[in-house]
């Protein structure tokens, strides 16, 4: 029989590095324990942060309902982005607001569907709803053949007469980028506003029709309107192009509520009138930019160009 013998010298030393080497095993689980678990709580601090930030943002659900296909999702920035969608088979798609307002100051960011989006139709809009005599308030963005300008037409319905269309070619690509498109509603005037710019200032004169009674929606579609749109309907929607999209963000209202009260800084909007830069943009626009004036259209209008053409 052989017997292995140790010594307490060796002993020790085979001790020692056991023990040695079982506290740098500790050591290093540990270290990687407390890294991981660093890492673990700055993915869940920035996740909620996100999820803060997403829900401070999140303006769809909470002031609008939907029709058709209306996909949301968020943006680096955390921003809520609604995506309108249109193809042969789904038919128009929009949003529009549960409440209904008296007077008000609303924008949104909207860009637009890129390439070929002829025949389509993409709009941003007040409405009192769809009689024969209803008021309305219209930014409409009219698709165009590639390599074409798009054009914004406004345009304000009083009493169901909406005659009162002032067209623009934009004079940058809309698809390429957000934009920002504002509407300002007082007792005065209407103001139409792109970027920072005021492209146009519909004004209130006595003794003719002014939206000013009639609660209205605010609503944004994505439409076929092959039969107008494009070149006067000269060319319809290619469907190959589909799906359509046009995407809508930062959505923002300051307004006075129907049957409520309207919110704190309505006064900035409520008493808005433009000055004399303001104006200077609105003759830029329209001596740079205007492709269609309705006061300029005298075939339209055999029996005497509106009243208040002649006014401004």
């Amino acid at each position: 029989n052989h017997s292995l013998h140790f010594s307490p010298h060796t002993a020790h030393k085979a001790l020692h590095f056991v023990s040695s080497f079982d506290s740098r095993k500790l050591a290093l689980y540990s270290r990687t324990a407390v890294t991981m678990a660093r890492g673990f709580l700055a993915v869940l601090a920035v996740a909620l942060a996100l999820s803060q930030a997403a829900s401070a943002k999140s303006w769809l659900d909470k002031r609008f309902n939907t029709d058709g296909t209306v996909r949301t999702g968020y943006d680096a920035s955390g921003q809520q982005v609604a995506m309108l969608n249109l193809n042969q088979q789904s038919g128009a798609a929009g949003f529009n607001s549960k409440e209904q307002f008296l007077y008000g100051e609303f924008s949104i960011q909207m860009k637009l569907i890129p390439g070929n989006s002829a025949g389509t139709v993409s709009c941003f809009y007040l409405s009192s709803g769809d009689d024969e005599w209803r008021d309305e308030i219209d930014m409409e963005f009219m698709g165009n053949s590639s390599g074409h300008p798009v054009v914004l037409n406004t345009n304000v319905w009083a009493n169901g007469d909406g005659k009162k269309e002032h067209q623009f070619d934009l004079w940058f690509d809309p698809a390429a980028d957000y934009h920002t498109y504002t509407i300002i509603w007082n007792p005065e005037n209407i103001l139409f506003k792109v970027d920072n710019l005021f492209i146009r200032s519909f004004k209130r004169f006595a003794g003719l029709a002014y939206p000013s009674s009639k609660p209205m929606r605010l609503h944004a579609t994505l439409w076929d309107g092959s039969y107008w749109a494009t070149e006067k309907g000269k060319i319809p929607i290619n469907w190959s192009n589909a799906p359509f999209v046009v995407s809508y963000r930062n959505f923002y209202a300051n307004a006075c509520v129907s049957g409520g009260a309207c919110h704190a800084g309505s006064g900035r909007w409520m008493n808005k009138q433009l000055d004399g830069a303001e104006w200077g943009t609105v003759k830029w626009a329209e001596r740079s930019y205007m492709r269609y004036n309705y006061c300029d259209d005298g075939y339209r209008f055999p029996q005497g160009i509106p009243a208040e053409c002649s006014r401004y």
